[in-house]
C-alpha cells in the first residue's frame, strides 16, 4: 500500500515543481514564488578587453626597448651607414690662433677734390671731358651770370664815386688846412710886431714920452692878438682832428666798398670752375645750356697714384676695430699686401660701421678706384691652440659635439666636445679634442640620431 501512495505524491510534486524551473530558466517574473526574490544572471565576459590589450602592447614596447637598449650597447650605439668619399674629415692641430674677419675693402682715392658752382649760372662752356688729366688751375666748365655781372658792375661805380668823394675831401681838407695856417702866420706876425711895439712904448710910456691912451692901445692889440692866435691854433687842432675822423671813416667805407668788389670778382671768376689739384676729372655732371643752381656739386678730381680701401664692418666688431690695426688682402697681382685703419667712422648705417685703410708703403699699381680687394683684419695677436677646421656640423651641432674617427678610420663616433674662439678658417678647441684627432667636419644633416658612423 505504501509504494502505490508514494507515486501519486512524487508525480504530483514532480508535476509542481515544473512551472518553478520553467520560470528559473526563463527568468519570468514569478521564478521566486511568491516571495519577490529574484536570483541573479551570470554573464559571460570577452577575453581580449581594450584594458587588456593596452597593458599587453606596453609591455611589448617596453620589452623592445629594453632589447634595443642592450643591443645598441653590445653594439655601440645606433650604426648609420657613410660614404667616405661624401664626408670630409679634418685633422685637429696646434698651432698658431689668430682671429680675424674677412670683409670688402673698395678702392678709394687717398686725396679727392669735389667740384662745386660757388655761384650759380648757365653752363656756356665745357673744356673736359670725365677721365681726363687736368693740372691744378685748368679750367674745366664756364658759367654764365649776367645778375652778377651788373652787380659787378655796380659795385665798380660805388667804389668809383666813393674815390671821387674821398679825393674830393682831401682837397677840401687841405684847403682849409692851408687857410687856417695863413691864418695862423698872419697873427703870429702881429703879435710879434705889436709885443716889439708894447715894449718901445713900455719905455716911453715910463718916462711919460707917450700919452696912456696910445700905450694902452697898443697894450689891448697886443692881448687881443694873443687871444686871437690862441683860439686860432685850437679851431686848426679841432680841424685836424676832424679831418682825420672824416678821412677814416671815409677809408673804411672804401676799404669795404674794394672787399666787396673784390668779392664780386672772385665771385665772376669762380663762373670758370678750374681744376683744384693735379689729378683726373672722374665726374663731370654738367651739360650745355643747363642752370645750375649756387652750392651745386658738379664733378669731382681725384689725385691719381695713391690710393686706400674704405670698407663696411658689421657692427658687431665695433668695439674691436681701433686706429692702427693691420689687415692682408689677397694676392694682387701675384703679391699680398699690407694695411693699418687709418680712420674708423664712428657712424652704424644699416648695422655696419666703415673704416679706412691705407698701405703701409706705396699702393699697388693693379689697384684702381671702385675695385674690391677681400681682406682679412686681424682683430688680436696670435696665440697657441688647438685648432679645428670650420665646417657644416656647426650647424648642427652647435659645437658641442662632433664625429671623431677610430684609430682604424672604419667608423666614427659621437664625442662630446667645447670650442672658444673662431675665425673664418678654424675654431679654437678648449675641451674633447687633441691634436692628431680626426672629426667628420661636413654637414650632419642626414645622419639623423646615429651614434655612430660606418665608413665604407
Amino acid at each position: 500500500m505504501v509504494p502505490q501512495d508514494s507515486t501519486p505524491t512524487h508525480g504530483a510534486s514532480s508535476d509542481e515543481s515544473s512551472p518553478s524551473t520553467s520560470a528559473l530558466i526563463d527568468g519570468g517574473p514569478h521564478s521566486s514564488g511568491g516571495t519577490g526574490e529574484g536570483i541573479d544572471r551570470k554573464i559571460e565576459t570577452s577575453l581580449f578587453t581594450p584594458r587588456r590589450i593596452g597593458i599587453g602592447v606596453a609591455v611589448v614596447l617596453a620589452l623592445g626597448t629594453l632589447a634595443y637598449g642592450v643591443w645598441t650597447t653590445a653594439t655601440g650605439g645606433q650604426v648609420y651607414n657613410v660614404d667616405r668619399d661624401k664626408v670630409t674629415v679634418s685633422t685637429v692641430q696646434q698651432d698658431d690662433f689668430q682671429e680675424f674677419i674677412t670683409v670688402t675693402g673698395t678702392a678709394v682715392p687717398e686725396q679727392t677734390v669735389y667740384l662745386g658752382a660757388v655761384e650759380g649760372g648757365r653752363v656756356e662752356e665745357i673744356y673736359l671731358e670725365e677721365g681726363k688729366m687736368v693740372e691744378e688751375g685748368e679750367p674745366i666748365l664756364r658759367l654764365s651770370n649776367n645778375d652778377l655781372r651788373l652787380q659787378l658792375a655796380r659795385t665798380e661805380a660805388r667804389l668809383s664815386e666813393q674815390r671821387s668823394r674821398m679825393q674830393q675831401i682831401r682837397m677840401d681838407m687841405e684847403q682849409r688846412r692851408l687857410g687856417l695856417q695863413r691864418d695862423l702866420a698872419q697873427i703870429r706876425n702881429q703879435v710879434r710886431q705889436l709885443e716889439r711895439q708894447h715894449r718901445r712904448q713900455k719905455q716911453l710910456h715910463e718916462q711919460d714920452l707917450i700919452a696912456d691912451q696910445q700905450f694902452e692901445q697898443t697894450r689891448d692889440d697886443l692881448e687881443y692878438q694873443r687871444q686871437r692866435l690862441a683860439l686860432t691854433r685850437s679851431a686848426y687842432r679841432q680841424d685836424s682832428l676832424t679831418y682825420q675822423t672824416r678821412l677814416d671813416q671815409q677809408r673804411s667805407q672804401q676799404q669795404r666798398l674794394d672787399d666787396r668788389y673784390e668779392t664780386m670778382q672772385e665771385a665772376v671768376q669762380s663762373l670758370t670752375v678750374q681744376a683744384p689739384i693735379d689729378g683726373q676729372v672722374t665726374s663731370l655732371n654738367a651739360e650745355l645750356g643747363q642752370i645750375i643752381g649756387a652750392g651745386t656739386r658738379v664733378g669731382q678730381v681725384d689725385k691719381i697714384g695713391r690710393y686706400e680701401l674704405r670698407a663696411q664692418i658689421d657692427e658687431f666688431y665695433i668695439e674691436r676695430v681701433r686706429h692702427g690695426q693691420t689687415a692682408t688682402t689677397d694676392a694682387l697681382g701675384d703679391t699680398t699686401h699690407t694695411l693699418t685703419i687709418d680712420r674708423v667712422y664712428p657712424e652704424v648705417e644699416s648695422g655696419q660701421f666703415e673704416v679706412d685703410l691705407a698701405f703701409q708703403g706705396d699702393s699697388p699699381p693693379a689697384v684702381r678706384r671702385g675695385q674690391t680687394v677681400r681682406l682679412k683684419l686681424e682683430l688680436g695677436q696670435p696665440k697657441a691652440a688647438t685648432l679645428l677646421a670650420r665646417g657644416g656640423f656647426y650647424q648642427s651641432t652647435g659645437g658641442s659635439w662632433a664625429y671623431v674617427l677610430t684609430e682604424n678610420g672604419d667608423a666614427a663616433v659621437r664625442r662630446s666636445l667645447r670650442l672658444g674662439r673662431q675665425n673664418p678658417n678654424h675654431f679654437e678647441v678648449l675641451d674633447g679634442l687633441k691634436p692628431g684627432d680626426r672629426v667628420i667636419t661636413s654637414s650632419y644633416d642626414s645622419f639623423g640620431d646615429a651614434d655612430r658612423l660606418s665608413l665604407e
